[in-house]
C-alpha cells in the first residue's frame, strides 16, 4: 500500500434516510376543550393540537370533567388515564368569543378568597369593584388570579393592596365561555375563500403537515350523532390531503331505543364502508361515555398490541365501562341476541361478559347493503387504508427520481418485500405487487406516470365459531370393559 505523507481531505454524502412505516394508530377528535385553562388559549383554537399525555392535553387545552359541555376532555381521559394510550390529536372548536357574560354581582370573600361556581372562566374579562360601586380595583396590585384543580377561577385580596382588610364583599362580574355556542356548522366548518385558513373538519389536511403523522381515525363525540356531521367525516375519512384515508368512528342517536337503531342508522345515512357506527352510550363509575370514544380506544389498544397494525377488530375487546346508557342517562340491558341484530346491521355496540363490558361488532356501516370482507369487516377495510397509506409514505422518495428500468424494478421489490413482511408477520394471507405492461402505454410512461396492481388479502374476522356436540353411544363401552 502506498504510503501517504501530508493532509487530505474527502467528501461523502448523506444517505437519503430510509422511509419510516408509522408505528402508532393516531385519532383526530373534534370537539370543545376549557381553553381558558390552557397556557395559549389563542393557540388552542382551530389548530390541529397533538398531546402526548394527559398533562401534555392539560396544559395545551384544559380539562375539565364537565364533558358534556367539553367533550374533547371525554377523549382525553379515555386514551390517557384510563388507557395510557398517546399521541392523540384534537381540534377545539370552541372559541374565546363564545362567551357568556356575567355583569359585576355581589360576591362573597371568606378569608380573603372567592371561588367563582362557574367553568370557563376567562382570566382577562374579570372585574373586581367595591361593593358600593365606583372603585375599581388592579389585578395583580389588589388582587390575584388562580385556578384551582377544579378549573374553578380563585380571586385572592392581596394584602397592602387597596381593598380594605377584612374585606367580606365586592363587585365580581367576567365572561366565560359557551360550549352551546357550538353547533354542527362549527364542528364541519370549511376553508375561508381568501385567506386559505381552516377550521372544523376541515383541519384534518393539515395533521400531517403539522404532525407528520397520518391521521387514521376520526372521531367527534357529541356531535357524530348530527347525519350532516356524520356525512362529512366520511368524506374527510375519504381523501385526505390527495394521498391518504382514515377512518370514521361515529355514533348513532343514543336517544333511539335498541329495537330502532337499525333503521335509524339506515334512514340517516350512516352507511359507509369507511366508517364505524357505534350504539348507545356507556357509563364507568359515574362518568358517561360515548361508544365512539369507547372504541377509538379499543381500536388503538388493539393496534398497538399489533406492532401499529390494524389486522384485529374492536369487537371483544375491553371498554371501559360498567353500564350501557341511553342519551338521557338512563340504564339499558342490550340481550345477547340483540346485539348480534345490531351488529348484522352494521352497528358495534357493547356486551357484558364474565369479565365486564366488551365492544361487539365487525362491520362497517356498509353493512349489511354490502356483504364483500372488502367494504364490511372493520379490519380487513382498515388494513386496505394501511396498506395504501404506507405505500404513499415508504415510496415518497422515490418519486422524481429517473424513470427507468431500475426505479420500476425498486419500487416493485422494495413493496414486495414489505408486504411479503407483513405475510410472515401474518398480517396478511397474501399478497404482491405487479408491474404489468397493460398499465403502463408508453405516452403515459414518457409522460412520467408509472402504474403497479397490488394485490392483498387481510384475514376476515373469525366470528363464528360453532360447535356441533353428538351423543356417542360407543363410550358406553368403558362400563363393561374392566
Amino acid at each position: 500500500m502506498a504510503e501517504f505523507h501530508g493532509i487530505k481531505a474527502t467528501e461523502t454524502f448523506a444517505q437519503r434516510s430510509a422511509a419510516v412505516v408509522q408505528a402508532n394508530t393516531l385519532p383526530v377528535y373534534y370537539g370543545t376543550a376549557p381553553i381558558n385553562l390552557a397556557a395559549d388559549p389563542e393557540a388552542a383554537v382551530n389548530k390541529v393540537i397533538l398531546a402526548n399525555n394527559f398533562e401534555d392535553f392539560q396544559k395545551k387545552l384544559g380539562y375539565s370533567d364537565d364533558w358534556e359541555s367539553f367533550t374533547l376532555c371525554e377523549a382525553a381521559y379515555a386514551h390517557f388515564v384510563d388507557n395510557e394510550q398517546g399521541p392523540i390529536a384534537f381540534v377545539n372548536v370552541l372559541t374565546l368569543e363564545d362567551v357568556e357574560d356575567t355583569p359585576g354581582a355581589a360576591a362573597t370573600f371568606t378569608n380573603g378568597l372567592h371561588t367563582i361556581a362557574k367553568e370557563g372562566v376567562l382570566k382577562a374579562s374579570v372585574t373586581v369593584e367595591a361593593s358600593g360601586g365606583g372603585t375599581t380595583y388592579e389585578l395583580n396590585t389588589d388582587y390575584a388570579l388562580t385556578f384551582n384543580d377544579a378549573g374553578k377561577l380563585v380571586i385572592s385580596i392581596i394584602p397592602g393592596g387597596t381593598i380594605p382588610a377584612n374585606t367580606t364583599s365586592l363587585q365580581v362580574g367576567y365572561k366565560s365561555l359557551d360550549p352551546s355556542a357550538v353547533n354542527a356548522a362549527r364542528i364541519i366548518g370549511g376553508s375561508d375563500a381568501v385567506t386559505g385558513v381552516r377550521t372544523g373538519l376541515e383541519l384534518i389536511e393539515d395533521v400531517f403537515i403539522e404532525t407528520t403523522f397520518v391521521p387514521n381515525l376520526i372521531v367527534a363525540p357529541g356531535f357524530s350523532n348530527d347525519p350532516t356531521v356524520a356525512a362529512v367525516m366520511v368524506a374527510k375519512a375519504r381523501d385526505i390531503n390527495g394521498l391518504f384515508e382514515a377512518h370514521a368512528i361515529t355514533d348513532l342517536d343514543a336517544g333511539q331505543k335498541y329495537v330502532d337503531a337499525a333503521a335509524w342508522k339506515e334512514d340517516n345515512g350512516y352507511t359507509d364502508h369507511l366508517q364505524t357506527n357505534t350504539y348507545p352510550m356507556a357509563g364507568y363509575k359515574g362518568r358517561v361515555y360515548h361508544m365512539s370514544t369507547l372504541v377509538a380506544a379499543a381500536m388503538v389498544a388493539i393496534d398497538q398490541q399489533n406492532e401499529g397494525v390494524p389486522v384485529q377488530t374492536p369487537s371483544n375487546q375491553p371498554i371501559t365501562a360498567d353500564a350501557l346508557l341511553y342519551a338521557d342517562g338512563t340504564a339499558v340491558n342490550i340481550p345477547y341476541d340483540q346485539a348480534n341484530t345490531l351488529n348484522a346491521n352494521g352497528i358495534v355496540t357493547g356486551i357484558r361478559w364474565q369479565d365486564g363490558f366488551r365492544a361487539w361488532g365487525n362491520r362497517t356501516g356498509a353493512y349489511p347493503e354490502f356483504t364483500d370482507a372488502q367494504r364490511t369487516f372493520i379490519p380487513v377495510r382498515r388494513m386496505f387504508s394501511y396498506v395504501k397509506n404506507n405505500l404513499v409514505l415508504r415510496h415518497w422518495n422515490k418519486v422524481d427520481n429517473p424513470l427507468n428500468t431500475r426505479l420500476i424494478g425498486s419500487v416493485a421489490d422494495d413493496a414486495n418485500i414489505w408486504i411479503n413482511g407483513l405475510v410472515g408477520a401474518g398480517y396478511l394471507l397474501g399478497g404482491r405487487v405487479e408491474f404489468r405492461e397493460s398499465d403502463n402505454p408508453a405516452d403515459q410512461l414518457g409522460n412520467g406516470k408509472v402504474v403497479y396492481r397490488v394485490f392483498i388479502t387481510p384475514p376476515s374476522v373469525g366470528q363464528e365459531i360453532d360447535f356441533i356436540v353428538t351423543y356417542d353411544a360407543s363410550y358406553l363401552a368403558a362400563l363393561t370393559a374392566a
